[in-house]
């Protein structure tokens, strides 16, 4: 319901009041089959409920409000919350040596600082440009692309730099790390229309997450 049909209540209301909408979505609208980075109109396969959903309310924010834009971004990390790059670096300070992780899905690994940065400058451009070009979806994630597990090498590199607990890591392949939700295998998304429309570029995911952790730890 969260997912689905509240961004559809949110969308009529904000058309009501004739002010513009931006919806965050996510990389579990595809399936991960493709070869590939995945482009905005490229075939929708969710695996699961939660991809299924979000690709429900991407759909009622475009029926219900057309001076929209939907942002789709994948593999959020943040120096608050719960999320990948805390996680790492708690198991280390708990005294974790290695960490077996997923090496065989891949990314792009987004600071939630970049995506907040972003929504500030479409919202802009929304409210101030009635361009048709500035609507619609668009895919926002880090620049780069890595796996889980050399996500994870790189949160220890940076921990080590900055004197803080680190570990080693184990690559494992997915079927070693069951979960309960499907994830994609290939969740790499193409940034081109958001740069073009909107003139946003994500920095590197290596330098936005050197933000991260000098705010987690300290600067080296």
């Amino acid at each position: 319901a969260i997912n689905g049909a509240a961004p559809g209540a949110i969308a009529r209301a904000a058309a009501a009041l004739k002010v513009p909408v931006v919806h965050i979505s996510t990389d579990y609208v595809f399936d991960g089959a493709k070869d590939g980075l995945w482009l905005e109109d490229d075939p929708k396969a969710p695996l699961g409920v939660y991809g299924r959903t979000k690709l429900a309310g991407e759909i009622a924010v475009a029926e219900a409000a057309p001076d929209h834009a939907t942002l789709r971004t994948a593999w959020v990390y943040a120096p608050f919350g719960a999320n990948f790059a805390r996680t790492m670096l708690r198991l280390a300070s708990e005294g974790k040596t290695e960490v077996g992780v997923v090496a065989d899905q891949y990314g792009c690994p987004t600071s939630a600082l970049d995506i907040a940065d972003a929504i500030c400058v479409v919202a802009r451009n929304l409210v101030e440009r009635s361009d048709p070009d500035l609507r619609g979806v668009f895919h926002l994630v880090g620049e780069g692309a890595t796996s889980w597990s050399g996500f994870a090498r790189a949160i220890f590199e940076g921990a080590k730099e900055r004197a803080a607990p680190s570990a080693g890591v184990r690559d494992i392949a997915t079927s070693d790390y069951p979960t309960r939700a499907k994830r994609p295998a290939n969740s790499r998304l193409d940034t081109s229309k958001i740069k073009r429309c909107h003139g946003i570029e994500t920095p590197p995911w290596r330098s936005s997450l050197d933000v991260v952790l000098n705010r987690l730890i300290g600067k080296t």
